[in-house]
């Protein structure tokens, strides 16, 4: 018995909204990385403006916000440039990780496996210091339990 037309429309149409969730959060970590670099870009330039004044840190710089601008010390502009970019690499990861589960749905839907490796995981510190020591061979060996 073949599938009717109303069943692979709607098949259809779950994959495209599938498709056009995993292409929304893309263009949306792109739109965040690039605020994210020109952030870092501000930060960067009012640190070097702060050490070319004679007034170093308390100097005053004009930011534009929105449709205004404000003359602010640039401790007080770096410091919430540094506060808005903390919550940009959180908004950034957070959609990163989400992207990992839209994208496997999508797979799904489109009747394919999932993908091999795409959910790796950094390893921690004391993960990473493990295995450096036993690369060097400053690893202490396990004790030894003697069987009876």
């Amino acid at each position: 018995m073949a599938p009717s037309q109303a069943n692979i429309l709607a098949a259809l149409a779950e994959i495209e909204l599938a498709a056009e969730e995993v292409l929304s959060s893309k263009q949306e970590i792109i739109d965040l990385d690039r605020k994210r670099n020109s952030n870092r870009e501000a930060i960067r330039a009012l640190e070097n403006e702060a050490k070319s004044h004679y007034k170093g840190s308390g100097s005053k710089s004009w930011l534009a916000m929105g449709n205004s601008f404000f003359r602010l010390p640039n401790r007080s502009a770096v410091d919430m440039l540094k506060t808005d970019q903390k919550k940009l690499d959180i908004s950034v990861n957070t959609l990163r990780s989400g992207l990992k589960d839209k994208v496997n749905t999508l797979r799904d839907k489109e009747g394919k496996e999932e993908l091999k490796g795409f959910g790796l995981v950094a390893l921690s510190k004391e993960e990473s210091t493990s295995i450096n020591n036993v690369i060097r061979g400053d690893a202490k060996p396990a004790p030894r339990i003697q069987m009876r």
